[in-house]
């Protein structure tokens, strides 16, 4: 497994989604935050090394291809723009990383996964984004880390609605984000987020490992 700095330099040279879509709150994630993010789940909870991982709404590839890198089994990036996935296969063959990439709405994935790594749409052009990627991330994994907009507001939204969908909110961690300049409307070259990472627990993944303690 490769150390954190090391990741976070490979991911630095891997290349931003051209023609990114508003529709769809599409932009790059920067190499140290996604290097963090996937570095908690890797050795801090031992969530990526051996695992199999999906990357829901995955653009340029940037959050799938560090947990590769970090040691995963296997691991499936999904997004619905085609010329996103086009740049997240270009990227994964830059650094040697083992992806398969998928073009498709969220809802195609079938199956199981270990763990879920998403930057879902934070909902602020289409009301309810994030809440159908929290949904389809607890139906098909065990654990789920999931970056949101940081506000009272949307903690106290998340609070509610996790539960809702089948999730325990296990941590959060708060993190800036850094987002080039990616839309008509921005105007400075680069834009500090201030975001958090949730680390969600599946209700069914919890329930069935209580189930499989031996008795005393």
């Amino acid at each position: 497994m490769l150390r954190r700095k090391h990741v976070a330099i490979l991911l630095s040279r891997l290349e931003p989604i051209l023609n990114p879509k508003l529709k769809w709150e599409s932009y790059t994630l920067d190499s140290e935050s996604a290097a963090s993010i996937v570095y908690t789940a890797a050795c801090i909870y031992n969530d990526i090394c051996g695992k199999s991982v999906i990357d829901l709404g995955c653009g340029s590839g940037i959050l799938a291809i560090a947990a590769s890198l970090f040691g995963a089994k296997w691991v499936v990036g999904v997004d619905i723009d085609k010329e996103a996935v086009k740049v997240a296969v270009k990227n994964a063959g830059s650094v040697g990383a083992q992806v398969d990439f998928i073009v498709g709405d969220i809802n195609c994935i079938a199956g199981h996964f270990n763990t879920t790594l998403m930057n879902p749409p934070f909902g602020s052009w289409h009301k309810g984004a994030d809440v159908n990627f929290l949904r389809k991330a607890l139906e098909i994994s065990d654990v789920v880390y999931s970056l949101h907009k940081r506000s009272p507001s949307v903690r106290v939204f998340l609070g509610k609605l996790i539960p809702e969908v089948g999730g325990v909110i296990d941590e959060v961690y708060e993190l800036d984000i850094v987002i080039g300049r990616t839309y008509r409307f921005h105007r400075k070259k680069h834009y500090r987020v201030k975001a958090d990472l949730y680390r969600i627990i599946s209700v069914k993944h919890e329930f069935k490992s209580k189930t499989n303690i031996a008795p005393i």
